[in-house]
Parts: C-alpha cells; sequence; structure tokens
C-alpha cells in the first residue's frame, strides 16, 4: 500500500558534501512529520557514487550542473562552473517540477540553498513555494546582507565594526572571504548573491538554533520571515526521535582510517 503524503518538498543544495548532508538530515525530519522529500543532486555526483533512487526514505532525483561527466572542470575557474551550474541547473531544475506534476504528488515547495538564488526564481516561476537553506550560522549570514544591500562598505579598512543588530565585531570575527578581499571573486560573489532575490522567498530556514545565535537571529527576522531549523545532525544526537537515524548518509570522499581513529 502506497504512503500517504502531505504534501512533497524538493531539496536541492549547492553539490558539495557540507551542504548535502545537512539538507539530507532536514529531510529525514520533514518526513517524520508526514512529508514526502527528494534531494537533488548533480547528475555527476550521482553517476560518481552510483546513487539509485533513494538513501533510505529519501527520494533522490538529479539536475546537470553543466559538467556532467567530469564535475567540475579540471583547470577550470570557480566563475565557469558557477555560470554553467545557473544555465543548466536552472533549465534541468524547471523541466524535474514539471515532470512532478503528472505524479500523485507534485512539488509543493522548493528548499533551495541560496548559493543557488536562481533555484528560488525557477520555483516561484513555477508556481510553488521557496525557502532558501542557509547552512551557515546566521550572523555570518547577516554579515553578507548587510554587505549586499550595501549597509557594510568594502574594504573595512579599521575595527571595531559596527553592524546594528549585533555586537561589536574585530576583523578576526569576519568571514574569511571579506578578511582576504579579492580571493576567490566568483564564490564572493555566490556568497553576496544569496540575498539578491530573498525578497520573494516565503521563508528563510538556517541551520542554528535560536540561544545559540537569538541576537542575530532577532535582527534578520526583521527583514526576513526567519526559522531556525538546526542542528541538522542524525536524530540519534538530539531528541532521538527518527527511528534508525544515526549516520550522515553521503559520503564524497574516502575516509581514510587513519585520521578517523
Amino acid at each position: 500500500m502506497e504512503e500517504t503524503w502531505k504534501g512533497h518538498v524538493l531539496l536541492v543544495p549547492y553539490p558539495g558534501q557540507g551542504h548535502i548532508n545537512p539538507m539530507m538530515q532536514f529531510s529525514r525530519r520533514l518526513i517524520s512529520k508526514g512529508l514526502k522529500t527528494t534531494l537533488v543532486t548533480s547528475i555527476f555526483i550521482a553517476k560518481a557514487m552510483k546513487l539509485g533512487s533513494s538513501i533510505g526514505p529519501v527520494h533522490l532525483d538529479v539536475i546537470s550542473d553543466g559538467f556532467d561527466e567530469e564535475g567540475f572542470p579540471k583547470g577550470g575557474s570557480s566563475e565557469l562552473y558557477l555560470e554553467n551550474l545557473e544555465a543548466a541547473g536552472s533549465r534541468t531544475l524547471a523541466e524535474l517540477i514539471v515532470k512532478y506534476r503528472s505524479t500523485p504528488y507534485p512539488i509543493d515547495c522548493v528548499i533551495y540553498e541560496p548559493f543557488l538564488h536562481w533555484a528560488l526564481d525557477v520555483a516561484k516561476d513555477s508556481g510553488v513555494m521557496g525557502a532558501a537553506f542557509f547552512t551557515q550560522p546566521c550572523v555570518v549570514d547577516y554579515i553578507y546582507y548587510n554587505i549586499q544591500h550595501g549597509l557594510l562598505s568594502l574594504p573595512i579598512t579599521s575595527a571595531p565594526v559596527s553592524i546594528p543588530g549585533l555586537p561589536l565585531l574585530e576583523s578576526r570575527d569576519m568571514p574569511s572571504f571579506i578578511g582576504v578581499p579579492g580571493s576567490y571573486p566568483g564564490y564572493f560573489k555566490m556568497l553576496l548573491d544569496q540575498f539578491s532575490n530573498t525578497d520573494r522567498v516565503d521563508y528563510i530556514l538556517i541551520n542554528t538554533f535560536y540561544k545559540l545565535e537569538a541576537e542575530a537571529v532577532d535582527t534578520i527576522s526583521k527583514v526576513c520571515p526567519t526559522l531556525t531549523i538546526g542542528p541538522t545532525v542524525p536524530s540519534v544526537y538530539l531528541d532521538q526521535r527518527i527511528e534508525d537515524d544515526d549516520y550522515y548518509n553521503l559520503d564524497l570522499f574516502t575516509l581514510q582510517a587513519s585520521i578517523s581513529t
């Protein structure tokens, strides 16, 4: 007998382990609340890891990053990869949402990594809800928000740094992309673009918990509808409410025993 779900959520992380696994854990939490979840990986990752149609209860599907055979191009720039990821990813994500319309459970909401800010535009243009899932701490997110909106100018030439709603910050407190101007410009633009279209977002989800960053959460909640949903780790380390949730689900790299013991 097929399960009855309350809705169907499509989760779209940036194609990297530190981004996929938090969404994988959040997917399991959503499943425990009666929601069907489908986690998206790149075609290259699915091929390289020989992934099937699911990992445990989490369904899997794919979009293209523009480099389906070789992954991140050897010797290529981050700018090249991100440009192709947006072009191919936008097109194949839209096709994926259309595909599920003909199933018993069409997509109701896209939860996306805001590094892939274009995923929100695809969701909205497809008529479904969109929620941004921030994997970084709330304070870091709010610093980038202020830079993107012209509220904090770069380069920072003196400390401490005053950002409304946050305690005074020293240079060492700032994200490394700010402390070393000009490093990895493609990725720095990606970080700022996270907030380029959040005026269209239905919710912002942050992988933190309120008591850890209360001041920052209260501040960012004034400009965006924000929910704290962290920490996204296996349930065995938290409330133990999810059966058999005692492991991280996806490893893109081979763990060396000599450094794990």
